[in-house]
């Protein structure tokens, strides 16, 4: 579970697209290899746009539930939005386990290594980040 939302806020994008999911998009180099390595959980659902410039973006299970085609679908075309291909229209994006992700020695910041992908093809589409509140109830 991820401690504090608010100061993740400020790396990434966080959206709910559903009832106990998540998901998260790098905002920068930096931020997708602090998310990808750091943030990421074994089994949270890797994503990031084939072949350009691109978030990293995770798809969490808050409650172990599996996401569905759609939610799988969803993160991905997030990552599509959070590309160079977000005025594309079909665009495939790589998707593995957080844990098949790694970081070659020596490369630049948010270069990252995956095994065992799978490609999707998807529209790009964002959706609402999640408002976050303070403890006065107070939108931030």
């Amino acid at each position: 579970m991820i401690a504090d939302l608010s100061t993740l806020r400020r790396q990434a994008f966080i959206y709910q697209p559903a009832a106990g999911f998540i998901i998260i998009a790098g905002r920068t180099s930096k931020d997708n290899e602090f998310i990808s390595l750091k943030v990421a959980a074994a089994d949270d659902l890797w994503f990031h746009v084939r072949g350009m410039p691109g978030s990293h973006v995770l798809l969490r299970s808050l409650n172990g539930e599996e996401p569905d085609k759609k939610l799988v679908e969803m993160a991905a075309a997030v990552a599509v939005w959070h590309s160079k291909g977000r005025n594309g229209g079909v665009t495939p994006v790589s998707m593995t386990l957080a844990r098949n992700v790694s970081k070659p020695s020596g490369s630049p910041k948010g270069t990252v290594s995956i095994r065992n992908e799978k490609i999707i093809k998807v529209r790009p589409a964002i959706l609402s980040e999640i408002k976050l509140q303070d403890e006065d109830g107070d939108i931030k």
